[in-house]
């Protein structure tokens, strides 16, 4: 992630039928948004979600929480993500956000300013995508940064898309920020290649990020134990480089790959073809491309799954018993969890062959149920809705628990909010109100 700071735009008022937005971006939820009690006060959570982000990806990772809250059935896991909707600012939380969030200029800082990171503009892409339906504006802008970042951005050996401008680096974080935009993308623009791109790039970041591990002595972070296989390193690089297995990282790129495979799976089936074309566009590539998506989410849940927790919380990394349990990386993954089990078990069997059995999703919500239920313990979420403690957004090798409210995790908490609710309306055994 970048580090930087922007000049914060509060919303203006905007009428919402039974929602109404006020400055500084206040959303007042309707009851269909937010139907159940998750223990805690998520409407003070989802105030703070708002109106804290001052970064580019903390826009498009709020613009994409709104999106799931608001505007559920037009998200990649609703039931109408494509084509791609009309929808208008006045009438959406989400875009009305991004619309003010997003400063149109020259890729890579297209959407708004990255301070040299190819990911974070991009994560304002889809929200730019959905404004593009009634403003050509967004729409040049978001075909602009796609192509940008497919073909100029610095790539490592294996061809993974570099997060930083200036040189070929990866961070665990860009799998959420850029290829979710880029299966989008491909799919609104009917381009069967990017979205096979987008699948791509989260399978090579797998392959360089994820970490070895050895069966002797382990000593975190420079070293993991066995249990740890298949969770992520954070950074690989030239100018940056973090080891450990930072479990906001390994939340970021498992929610991204998890909004890759729902775009995948929900893509109108026109357009993939039949067997003996092209296999970038095939029925075949898509069978395989889902379970390899399904599969590398699976691993880093289970690696986050079997590592040390610290009471009730994932600890800031993973596998490090010095490190204290945070909220950020734990409701994220949690939000994955329910995601992977929702789908998992929709009506039509989308992930095919590699569905998860009912025990599998039944161990996946539990675990899920439980992190949502640590949330309403021990004040983690304080009277004014801070999610605490959480690791220091701008530091994760800050030691200290941070209590000021992360941008980007208290968003996670509404993303977990909606992906337990998507999971309670869909009847996935588990999933309690």
């Amino acid at each position: 992630m970048s580090r930087l700071s922007t000049i914060h735009l509060a919303l203006t008022i905007l009428p919402f039928g039974s929602l109404v937005l006020t400055s500084p971006a206040r959303p007042t939820p309707s009851s269909d948004a937010i139907p159940f009690s998750p223990g805690f006060d998520i409407h003070a959570v989802l105030s703070l979600a708002t109106s804290l982000p001052s970064h580019s990806w903390e826009y498009g990772t709020a613009s994409e929480a709104l999106l799931e809250l608001f505007d559920a059935s037009h998200a990649v896991y609703g039931a109408q993500p494509f084509p791609v909707p009309t929808l208008s600012p006045q009438n959406s939380p989400s875009l009305a956000y991004a619309k003010e969030k997003i400063v149109i200029g020259v890729p890579p800082n297209g959407l708004s300013d990255g301070d040299g990171a190819v990911g974070d503009p991009a994560s304002l892409g889809v929200s730019a995508v959905l404004l593009g339906k009634t403003d050509e504006t967004f729409a040049q802008a978001a075909k602009a940064e796609a192509q940008w970042v497919l073909e100029q951005a610095p790539r490592w050996w294996n061809g993974a898309i570099s997060h930083r401008v200036q040189y070929a680096e990866l961070w665990a974080d860009f799998v959420y920020m850029a290829p979710p935009f880029l299966a989008y993308y491909g799919v609104a623009t009917n381009n069967a290649s990017v979205l096979h791109t987008a699948v791509e790039q989260c399978l090579l970041y797998r392959q360089i990020l994820i970490a070895n591990t050895t069966v002797s002595s382990a000593s975190p972070p420079t070293t993991h134990p066995t249990p740890a296989y298949g969770l992520w390193t954070h950074i690989l690089g030239p100018v940056n480089f973090d080891p450990g297995l930072w479990s906001t990282g390994n939340a970021w790129a498992a929610a991204g790959t998890m909004r890759v495979l729902a775009t995948l799976v929900k893509a109108p089936s026109s357009l993939f073809k039949s067997e003996g074309s092209s296999t970038l566009a095939s029925t075949t590539w898509k069978i395989q491309a889902t379970a390899s998506l399904v599969h590398s989410i699976r691993e880093i849940l289970d690696g986050a799954i079997r590592a040390p927790a610290d009471g009730g919380l994932l600890r800031n990394y993973l596998d490090d018993t010095t490190w204290f349990g945070e909220t950020s990386g734990s409701a994220l993954l949690a939000s994955v969890a329910y995601r992977l089990a929702t789908l998992s078990s929709s009506r039509f069997s989308l992930l095919g062959s590699a569905s998860l059995s009912k025990a599998e999703v039944q161990d996946y919500v539990a675990w899920a149920e439980r992190i949502r239920a640590t949330f309403g313990t021990d004040s983690h979420i304080t009277t004014n809705g801070t999610a605490t403690p959480a690791v220091n957004p701008l530091g994760w090798g800050d030691r200290a628990p941070y209590t000021a409210g992360s941008p980007e995790g208290q968003n996670f908490v509404v993303l977990m909010y909606a992906a337990w609710r998507d999971c309670v309306r869909a009847g996935v055994m588990g999933c309690k109100v």
